[in-house]
């Protein structure tokens, strides 16, 4: 069954400084299933970040629909209400960017428990749980009662991945994960998108490094330059 089907996605933005529109992405169509990972591929500052930002509806597209089988019922997430949209992302769809924004004074450990501690698992559970996702991605025990606004760009971007994927979702939107990664949390992420994939879950993903998520890929597709 289909979990996600693309029909002709727009966007364009309007550039007021030189009274002109300006095309991200133009018709793009896709399907996405359960359990599957699509690849986005494409030149720098053609659209692949805003293409994941369209479908989270952090950005509103232009023209088309992305149908999403919600457990629900299915849903446009261009035409969906924001309150919909709201509760799609507390419950079902994840949205990953290298940059974190955590909130000051509140811990590395506590941040990446707290989807877990809304979800309704226990506080004590949902920061074990969260250890571990940190210990995985290379982050010192040493730090994880720290506060991240003190961290380096990578420990910051291994907390936000951990946070990110902590929650159980049916889709996950990964925009760039790995940029500030070192090789081991690299590696760590490579797992847990298979295991991920493996537990149903389908992802959208834009990769600095292809190679890190090569033989688990299922499908790509390459957005051109609009002309």
């Amino acid at each position: 069954m289909d979990l996600l089907v693309v029909e002709a996605l727009a966007k364009r933005f309007t550039i007021h400084a030189l009274a002109r529109e300006v095309v991200a992405f133009d018709a793009v169509s896709f399907t996405l299933r359960a359990g599957q990972l699509l690849l986005v591929r494409g030149p720098n500052g053609v659209g692949k970040s805003s293409l994941l930002r369209c479908l989270y509806r952090t950005y509103l597209p232009d023209a088309g629909r992305a149908l999403y089988a919600s457990t629900r019922g299915p849903i446009d997430l261009v035409r969906a209400a924001d309150p919909d949209i709201a509760l799609l992302r507390r419950e079902e769809i994840g949205h990953v960017t290298q940059f974190l924004r955590p909130r000051p004074r509140v811990s590395a450990l506590d941040l990446v428990a707290e989807p877990l501690i809304v979800a309704g698992v226990a506080p004590a559970e949902a920061r074990r749980v969260a250890g571990e996702r940190l210990d995985e991605l290379g982050v010192k025990r040493a730090i994880w009662s720290a506060f991240p606004t003190t961290f380096s760009g990578g420990e910051q971007q291994k907390v936000n991945l951990a946070r990110a994927l902590i929650a159980p979702r049916r889709l996950v939107l990964l925009d760039e994960p790995t940029a500030a990664l070192d090789p081991r949390a690299r590696d760590a992420l490579r797992e847990r998108v298979a295991a991920l994939k493996a537990e149903g879950v389908a992802l959208i993903g834009v990769f600095h490094h292809v190679e890190d998520i090569a033989g688990l890929v299922d499908d790509e597709i390459v957005l051109q330059t609009p002309t």
